[in-house]
C-alpha cells in the first residue's frame, strides 16, 4: 500500500515537473534573448562588418524568427543536445561539464559545512536557552546571515591566504590532475564562504524548531517517565525538529546556486557560476539556457528528494 502512494505521487509530480520544465524553457528562452547586446559583435568584434554579421547570423541561426528558434531549441533539448556554444564552439553539454567538477565539489563540501557547523551548535543553543551559550550562538548566527557571501569570502583569503599562508586563494587544479584529493584544499576557503550564511540558517532554525517540540506534551511525558535528557533530546526532540531542518536544505541548495556565481568569481573558481557571469557578458544564449534549464531540474529532483525525505523520517507526512 505504501509503495503504490510513494509510487503515484512521484508520477504526479513527475508530470507536474514536466509541465513546469516546459514553461520554464518559455520564460528562460524570452528573457535570455532580451539581454541588451548582440552576441554577433562579441564574436566578430566591434570592427566587424554588417555582411559579416549578416553572414555568422544565417550560419548561426539567429536571422529566424524568435519562435522557430525556440522549436528548434526544445526539439534538441528533448533529444538530450542542448546546443552549441556561441563562444567555444563545443556542445553545451561538454562545457557545463568542464566547470561541473568545481561546482559539485564546492556544494559538496558546502553542505558538509552547514551540517556540521549548524546542527550541533543549533542543537547546543536549544538545550542551553537563555545561557551566554545560546546567546553567543544566535548572535554570531546574525551576524553571518546578514553579511554579504563576498564579504566574507575576503576576509578569509585576507587571513588564511595572504596572512597565515594555509590556504590558496584562488583556482582550483582538478582533483584528477597532479595532487588527486589534495586539490580540495583549494575549495576550502569558498566553501566557508558559501556556508557561513547557510550555516547561520540552519542553526537558528535548528534551535526554534528543537525548542517548539520541547513544549510538546508528549515531552513532557517522556521527561516524566524519567526518560534519561540526552535520550529525551536526541530521540524525540531532535528526531521530530529534523523535518523543519531537512526541508531548509532545500532552499541552501537556492541559495548556493546564487551565492556560488559571486563565489566563484571572488576565488576565480573555473565553476558553473563563474561560467554564467563570463557567458553573460559574452551573450552566449546556449550556454545560459542550458545552465538555467538544469539547475530548474536539479532544484525540481531535490524538492522531491526533500518530500520523501520527509515521509521517511515521519510516515505521518502525507505525499499530496
Amino acid at each position: 500500500m505504501l509503495r503504490d502512494v510513494v509510487t503515484s505521487y512521484v508520477a504526479r509530480r513527475i508530470g507536474a515537473a514536466a509541465l513546469t520544465m516546459a514553461a520554464a524553457s518559455i520564460v528562460i528562452f524570452a528573457f535570455i534573448h532580451l539581454i541588451p547586446g548582440d552576441p554577433l559583435y562579441v564574436l566578430l568584434g566591434d570592427g566587424a562588418t554588417p555582411e559579416q554579421a549578416d553572414a555568422l547570423s544565417a550560419k548561426l541561426g539567429l536571422d529566424r524568427p524568435i519562435y522557430e528558434q525556440y522549436l528548434t531549441w526544445l526539439g534538441n533539448v528533448l533529444h538530450g543536445d542542448l546546443g552549441t556554444s556561441l563562444f567555444f564552439q563545443e556542445p553545451v553539454l561538454s562545457v557545463i561539464a568542464d566547470g561541473a567538477e568545481t561546482s559539485i565539489l564546492l556544494a559538496c563540501i558546502t553542505l558538509i559545512w552547514v551540517t556540521i557547523i549548524g546542527i550541533p551548535i543549533g542543537m547546543i543553543a536549544a538545550t542551553r536557552q537563555g545561557t551566554l551559550i545560546d546567546q553567543s550562538a544566535s548572535g554570531i548566527a546574525m551576524f553571518f546571515a546578514s553579511v554579504p557571501t563576498f564579504w566574507v569570502g575576503l576576509y578569509l583569503i585576507l587571513i588564511f591566504a595572504a596572512w597565515l599562508g594555509w590556504l590558496p586563494s584562488s583556482g582550483f587544479p582538478s582533483i584528477f590532475d597532479d595532487g588527486g584529493l589534495a586539490n580540495l584544499r583549494y575549495l576550502l576557503l569558498p566553501s566557508l564562504a558559501l556556508a557561513a550564511p547557510n550555516a547561520a540558517l540552519i542553526l537558528r532554525l535548528t534551535r526554534s524548531s528543537m525548542l517548539d517540540v520541547s513544549r510538546q506534551d508528549y515531552i513532557r511525558t517522556a521527561r516524566a517517565k524519567g526518560i534519561r535528557p540526552w535520550r529525551v533530546t536526541v530521540k524525540h526532540i531532535f528526531r521530530n525538529a529534523l523535518l523543519a531542518v531537512v526541508s531548509a536544505f532545500g532552499f541552501t541548495f537556492a541559495a548556493l546556486i546564487s551565492e556560488a556565481v559571486v563565489t566563484e568569481t571572488v576565488f576565480a573558481l573555473p565553476g558553473i557560476g563563474r561560467l554564467v557571469v563570463q557567458s553573460i557578458l559574452r551573450r552566449d544564449y546556449p550556454v545560459i539556457q542550458g545552465v538555467i534549464l538544469i539547475t530548474v531540474m536539479l532544484y525540481l529532483i531535490i524538492n522531491l528528494a526533500v518530500d520523501l525525505t520527509n515521509r521517511a523520517l515521519d510516515p505521518r507526512v502525507e505525499l499530496d
